[in-house]
């Protein structure tokens, strides 16, 4: 460093260059923190964990060009997706997130495989984000097997397709249509040669919503493709591409098994109390969860379903996101514990649309919760 021959030179160099040293260490923080964001996943079949409890895949193998995925806070996004398979065929990869297990994979803390006869219900929420220069379907799927494998391929597949771009449509044949869970669907039915196909096409794109996962599994029991003694081995949501399909996105995603026994692998250990207060086209909601189980709940999250057309606003209390389909808050630092018998109160303000309606599958750090 060539010195300085005045002292206030130097002594204004000296700031110049602390304050560039500053400007440094911010761009480096900075830096840091969006690296630390997501992860992103260009293995073949890498994976990762999102929310806790769901596994994120990457899960390319139809093509060997270039896919990668990084996961987002409550989901994930499809970054790249070179190259592209003939449309009259299978998809080159299922970029998805899943509860449950999937080639011995299991997500954290699953009640997956359940039997199908023990299973009260299944409330899920999806939001997802679309792309228009793709060729690909929005796939939910549910795995049906006679046995609790956790591994290779289950005898029932049941793929809901809530949006298709392009050419393409689903394994076999159309059988019909049919309403289930308050919409009506395109029913295909066939088999890939490895394993039966149940296919509801939405007749139009669907960017989001609630629903029981049971209503679509007694579907495949009443067809004949399953049986109540069979399980229910993973619940998974993702996109089946054919060309391209970078920028298409999971940006919500709930799943919650409740058993006959009443909660997700045991009996309910949380209560919700959901006070709302509505006007047109607003509303608020005031939401007190009481742990009613033996053991403290740490870093708590719990997690819902808002119906079609709300959306959060603001909230108090918690940390709330996102502002649409599949919610979840989460404590603050000073708030992170809920003790046995003890409890959490929070807020939020929201906008809707059409009819009101409150939310359903309420769940704390993935158990199902009673309602009161």
């Amino acid at each position: 460093m060539q010195p300085s021959p005045h002292p206030a030179r130097r002594a204004r160099g000296l700031l110049g260059a602390l304050l560039t040293a500053l400007i440094s260490l911010a761009a480096l923080l900075t830096t840091a923190s969006a690296a630390q964001a997501g992860t992103t996943l260009c293995e073949q079949f890498g994976s990762t964990t999102v929310q806790g409890r769901y596994v994120v895949q990457n899960n390319r193998w139809g093509t060997s060009q270039p896919q990668c995925v990084t996961t987002t806070e409550s989901g994930f996004r499809i970054t790249q997706a070179d190259g592209s398979v003939p449309t009259n065929g299978a998809p080159k990869s299922y970029p998805s997130l899943y509860n449950g297990c999937h080639y011995t994979n299991c997500s954290p803390g699953t009640s997956l495989p359940a039997r199908l006869g023990t299973i009260a219900g299944s409330p899920t929420s999806i939001s997802y984000s679309y792309v228009s220069n793709a060729v690909y379907d929005a796939a939910y799927d549910i795995w049906l097997d006679p046995t609790p494998r956790t591994d290779g391929v289950n005898r029932t597949e049941i793929m809901i397709w809530f949006n298709k771009v392009g050419p393409v449509q689903p394994v076999g044949s159309q059988a019909g249509t049919a309403t289930v869970a308050g919409r009506p669907w395109q029913v295909w039915s066939g088999n890939n040669g490895t394993n039966d196909v149940l296919t509801f096409v939405a007749p139009s794109a669907i960017a989001d919503w609630s629903f029981n996962v049971m209503d679509f599994a007694r579907q495949a029991v009443s067809r004949g493709l399953a049986q109540d003694s069979w399980y229910l081995t993973s619940i998974q949501a993702g996109f089946e591409p054919w060309q391209n399909g970078a920028g298409l996105a999971v940006t919500a995603f709930s799943s919650t098994v409740n058993t006959a026994g009443g909660g997700s692998g045991g009996s309910k250990s949380c209560k919700v109390a959901y006070a709302t207060n509505t006007w047109q086209g607003g509303f608020t909601a005031d939401v007190t969860v009481t742990n009613s189980g033996s053991s403290p709940v740490d870093a708590w999250q719990f997690g819902f379903g808002l119906p079609a057309g709300q959306r959060i606003i603001s909230a108090w209390n918690a940390n709330v996101s996102p502002s649409a389909g599949a919610v979840t808050a989460s404590g603050p630092p000073y708030n992170a514990q809920i003790s046995p018998g003890g409890q959490v109160t929070f807020g939020f303000q929201g906008t809707y649309g059409g009819a009101f309606a409150k939310p359903t599958g309420f769940s704390l750090n993935g158990t199902s919760c009673a309602t009161t």
